[in-house]
């Protein structure tokens, strides 16, 4: 059974979720702010989330970017239609999906399912790994084992720290990585004044694996948060 967090300071709406999930066999967990939603993930073992944007004293953008720190479970936001940006910014951060207030039962069910395949399809926690133990995103295919990355079926030469950059970024596609994590992980030290040795690593990988640098499909910046892997 797939359980579903839903986060809203609406409590008609969580109301009107919960009785709409449940009907469906879902299993809910109901919360009321963004502090709320992340201490839930924390504590159970969550499938997919409905969250607000619009919430008091933790936002849906900022709880969404806090989760993306340590989880890939799919994020749908709901947004009222004069929040555009917020989409833009949420999708940009790290969010799955949106669905706009007032919304349809009928959209709102169909883009859980949608989410939900794709989740387990990607191993149950966004990865991209497949039976055959290879990441793949796109045209990108790394085998860990053999240690080797090809792009459209050509091989690439990567150095030990770029591989195990790209291997961090294609584990969890669209999960948003700050350069101090990026460098924390990859190379097991603090990450004090990482920056520039980040940027530089990613901008090689880059030369590698995009075919317009200057205009990347896979790596994707995302401004003041840090790195991630574009879905593709």
């Amino acid at each position: 059974m797939y359980t579903i967090l839903i986060c809203d300071d609406d409590r008609d709406i969580v109301s009107a979720l919960d009785i709409y999930l449940t009907s469906e066999g879902y299993r809910t967990i109901l919360t009321y702010d963004g502090a709320q939603a992340v201490k839930a993930v924390q504590e159970n073992d969550i499938h997919l989330i409905l969250m607000d944007v619009m919430m008091p004293n933790l936002d849906g953008i900022r709880a969404t970017a806090r989760l993306r720190e340590e989880s890939n479970v799919p994020i749908i936001l709901l947004t009222a239609k004069s929040e555009d940006s917020d989409k833009v910014l949420g999708l940009n951060i790290g969010a799955d999906d949106y669905v706009t207030k007032p919304f349809n039962p009928m959209e709102v069910m169909a883009r859980v399912k949608s989410q939900l395949r794709r989740y387990t399809t990607l191993g149950g926690r966004g990865t991209a790994q497949s039976e055959d133990g290879i990441l793949r995103n796109g045209g990108i295919a790394l085998d860990d084992s053999a240690k080797t990355v090809t792009v459209d079926g050509e091989p690439v030469s990567l150095t030990p720290l770029e591989f195990n950059i790209l291997r961090l970024l294609m584990s969890h596609p669209g999960q948003v990585y700050s350069t101090a994590q990026i460098y924390e992980q990859v190379w097991n030290d603090p990450a004090y004044g990482s920056e520039n040795t980040v940027a530089v690593h990613i901008r090689h990988i880059r030369e590698k694996i995009e075919i317009d640098p200057a205009n990347p499909r896979y790596i994707k910046v995302v401004w003041g948060l840090g790195y991630k892997m574009e879905k593709v």
